[in-house]
């Protein structure tokens, strides 16, 4: 039954207002001396989460590779045992960092288990980055051991675990910032907990090994990580990992394995929906569906409650400084409010920063036992970006009858299919080009990724065929991802206003764009 509990939002001016009753189940939910609301019986670490499951359902399937090995939670614990065994013995201490550099699979989440049984805090590294990108995130961490791909992972006798504490870091997810420098979002094993908790309440999950559920998102990222796969570990549930996403490999995993649980970006279900062998696939076992990580089109949202009849939607909504969840939008409401990311979870405040007197539009914070620790190793950031138990998100929204609607992503990011690109981080590299005098880079609107990332540059006097050359240099500087898939060369200077900033709402609805070849 949902609780009575009201979350606190800001309205107009300075008072604050009640939102009404959450739609979600609050039971057990206590307000501490902090203001923090908490799950009661939310306690200990990820490693007390796992044994338990390991204790209850010892021969169940717990992670399927597509295509490849799979393992039950007991081959699990114990092959995870000895990767925890190799670590400590190549010298890796409790506390110390361990990046996976690994793509999904079984490995992968042998090595997250295995360092955590070690003690370790975990660094999931994003497998697209460029070995620029990737030597600064082992520097900041000081990783005292990096698991690569085509080596055999550490291998030693198992030993005890190390004690580790509730509020201890866990992980370290790095995100990139406005300033162009990635952050190490500091993820405690509270926040691991608290998340998984929100999960399996906000989507009614039922609380047994029953599910089954198909990854099709990268586990480097903290909606693959923690709201599927560390929520299937709490529950016994079976992970199908895709290594790499395909329509066809993605249709056919649902259907094999009857899938009943899928959480995915809006460009996956946009072209799962358009390959033909959807029509001829039995979805019948998807019984919850949800989606996030990028705006989610109202017809889009209609479209897959029609392609799949059976089951609950739901949008979610987050970032790596929450630990994935931080507001959702249930099924009831999917539909008729599509546009909306939605309630906040049990435990999570939301509140506006500075409203607008007429729009009520602020700058979105969240406040909750979710919220990461701050940023390894960079206080003046931390301090910035946590103010008094809040996390300013940077998203600019609005709230009406309790739900969240983001307007505008204050940061300028770039939502390319799930995959956060921020403007100023691909502007920092494009500058560094000997004939780049003035660079801007925006989204450029795509019906399958939602946006694609656009530079409108201007070029130096005398520079030739600046476009080859440009792409090439960000090519070696930045994962693919980042790399501008749109180019537009102006002869004169970015249009900017009274206060010299670049008006990139112009720049964006401008036209001349001229795509660049991906290969």
């Amino acid at each position: 039954m949902p609780g009575a509990g009201a979350t606190r939002v800001p309205g107009v001016g300075e008072h604050v207002r009640e939102v009404g009753e959450s739609p979600f189940d609050t039971s057990g939910v206590e307000v501490g001396p902090d203001g923090i609301r908490r799950y009661t019986a939310v306690s200990g670490t990820v490693v007390d989460m796992l044994r338990s499951t390991v204790e209850r359902h010892p021969e169940r399937t717990a992670v399927v590779e597509l295509g490849g090995p799979s393992a039950t939670y007991a081959e699990l614990w114990e092959r995870a045992l000895r990767v925890a065994g190799g670590l400590r013995d190549a010298g890796v201490r409790p506390g110390d960092r361990v990046a996976i550099r690994l793509g999904n699979g079984l490995d992968w989440v042998l090595s997250f288990w295995g360092g955590h049984l070690a003690g370790a805090i975990v660094v999931p590294m994003n497998t697209r980055l460029a070995e620029p990108e990737v030597e600064y995130i082992l520097a900041d961490c000081g990783a005292a051991y990096v698991v690569l791909p085509d080596t055999p992972l550490p291998d030693g006798e198992p030993g005890e675990v190390p004690e580790r504490e509730h509020r201890d870091v866990a992980a370290l997810f790095y995100t990139s910032g406005t300033t162009g420098r990635p952050k190490g979002a500091m993820v405690t094993h509270e926040n691991f907990l608290s998340s998984v908790e929100s999960v399996i309440r906000c989507r009614t999950m039922e609380r047994g090994p029953e599910h089954i559920s198909l990854i099709s998102v990268p586990l480097f990222h903290v909606t693959g990580c923690c709201s599927q796969f560390m929520t299937q570990c709490s529950l016994g549930g079976v992970s199908v990992v895709m290594p790499a996403f395909t329509p066809a490999a993605f249709l056919a995993a649902i259907e094999q394995y009857r899938v009943s649980l899928i959480t995915s970006v809006p460009t996956i279900y946009e072209l799962a929906l358009r390959h033909p062998d959807f029509a001829t696939t039995d979805v019948s076992s998807v019984r919850t569906l949800s989606y996030g990580g990028a705006p989610m089109a109202p017809e889009l949202v209609r479209r897959l409650q029609a392609a799949f009849p059976h089951a609950r939607l739901g949008n979610g909504f987050g970032l790596s400084e929450t630990s994935a969840l931080a507001t959702f939008l249930p099924h009831e409401y999917a539909v008729e409010h599509a546009e909306s990311v939605g309630f906040p979870t049990p435990v999570c405040d939301v509140r506006l920063d500075r409203p607008d007197p007429v729009s009520g539009v602020g700058e979105l914070l969240v406040r909750g036992p979710n919220v990461v620790a701050g940023y390894w190793g960079d206080p003046a950031r931390t301090a910035e970006t946590f103010v008094d138990g809040w996390l300013h998100t940077g998203d600019v929204a609005a709230i009406t009858d309790g739900m969240v609607r983001i307007v505008d992503r204050a940061k300028d990011m770039i939502n390319r299919g799930g995959e956060n690109v921020y403007s100023v981080e691909v502007e920092n590299v494009l500058a560094e080009h000997p004939d780049v005098l003035e660079v801007a880079v925006v989204g450029v609107a795509d019906p399958v990724m939602g946006e694609k990332v656009g530079a409108v540059v201007l070029p130096r006097e005398g520079a030739e065929d600046l476009v080859p050359s440009l792409i090439a240099f960000a090519r070696e500087r930045l994962a693919d991802y980042k790399v501008p898939q749109f180019v537009r060369v102006i002869e004169d200077g970015l249009p900017r206003n009274a206060g010299g900033k670049v008006l990139k709402t112009t720049l964006r609805d401008a036209e001349g764009w001229v795509a660049v070849p991906r290969h």
